[in-house]
């Protein structure tokens, strides 16, 4: 903060942070936001969606130590529960040029992220975003995988890409061009919201992938939404993602992508109805082998 060349009321960066019952990880993840070494202004915005326990003290006693960087939203009652999305309510808070996002149970690692991320983005107009990787750790820190990134996503996309919903960049590592202003209604249907997102943006221009960062944290944990969710329920998400992405492209007149998104719905559809088939007739089969084993045990003990 010290370095910073600009009006501290005029950030170049919001940092968007969504946060849940995250008591024993917001600790890390405010300090991963505080150590970030910059020339330029940034703002905390924190949205806590009516956390039990002690999650928004912890908010509260880091806002009375940075009250003009930090800037919380507290709510009373849950908003998500009731159909409403937490960056759908903290983005329009956002004066930033640019928007970094990072969970509450989540955490950064290298100071020098924002800095590295904003001037490439400075220096590249053709780009609209950028990410990085992320190694994924436990409930308590425990490294679990070095490397959350496929070794065929640590690369840049094109628009294309990008819209088709191939490309693939962790939500804890963006930085993006803060030009998005509409939430369309249809990613609130959706749970995949980062597939949605990318697909999005990709209108306005390329995304990068920094390998001289170092990967930030992403936490598996129990209380984790997505990490907890089961193939079956990743596999719906993604199918029902499809979906409404091809309705936001119907209504935004877009055919092309229109029908793109639904052949890959369709696709989805048909795969999640074999693999429950396959789950079935895996079921019936193992209950088939117990009751036949039950047999010959109880035919063994009369011989």
């Amino acid at each position: 903060m010290a370095t910073w060349q600009e009006d501290i009321d005029k950030p170049v960066v919001s940092i968007c942070c969504i946060t849940y019952n995250h008591e024993p990880y917001i600790e890390d993840a405010l300090k991963g936001f505080l150590i970030q070494e910059t020339d330029f202004p940034y703002e905390i915005l924190i949205h806590d969606d009516a956390s039990l326990h002690r999650t928004t003290k912890i908010i509260r006693e880091y806002e009375s130590k940075y009250p003009k960087l930090i800037k919380p939203i507290y709510q009373v009652e849950n908003q998500y529960s009731s159909g409403k999305r937490a960056l759908q309510i903290i983005t329009p808070h956002s004066k930033g040029k640019y928007i970094a996002f990072c969970e509450g149970d989540d955490y950064w690692a290298d100071p020098k992220k924002l800095q590295i991320q904003v001037d490439f983005l400075e220096k590249n107009p053709d780009y609209v975003i950028s990410g990085h990787d992320a190694c994924i750790v436990d409930g308590v820190g425990n490294l679990l995988k070095e490397s959350k990134l496929p070794q065929r996503h640590k690369r840049d996309y094109s628009p294309e890409d990008l819209q088709k919903g191939k490309a693939w960049i962790l939500t804890l590592s963006w930085v993006y061009r803060n030009v998005v202003k509409e939430y369309a209604p249809e990613r609130l249907m959706v749970k995949n919201g980062d597939k949605f997102f990318t697909s999005v943006i990709g209108q306005y221009g390329m995304s990068h992938y920094h390998s001289e960062i170092q990967p930030a944290a992403y936490r598996a944990h129990g209380g984790g939404v997505w990490s907890s969710s089961s193939d079956v329920e990743k596999l719906h998400s993604l199918m029902f993602t499809y979906y409404w992405l091809s309705r936001y492209y119907s209504r935004k007149g877009d055919n092309w992508l229109k029908r793109y998104f639904w052949g890959l719905f369709i696709r989805k559809a048909i795969e999640a109805t074999e693999l429950s088939s396959l789950i079935k007739e895996v079921f019936i089969r193992l209950s088939f082998a117990r009751e036949i084993r039950f047999l010959v045990r109880r035919l063994l003990k009369r011989h």
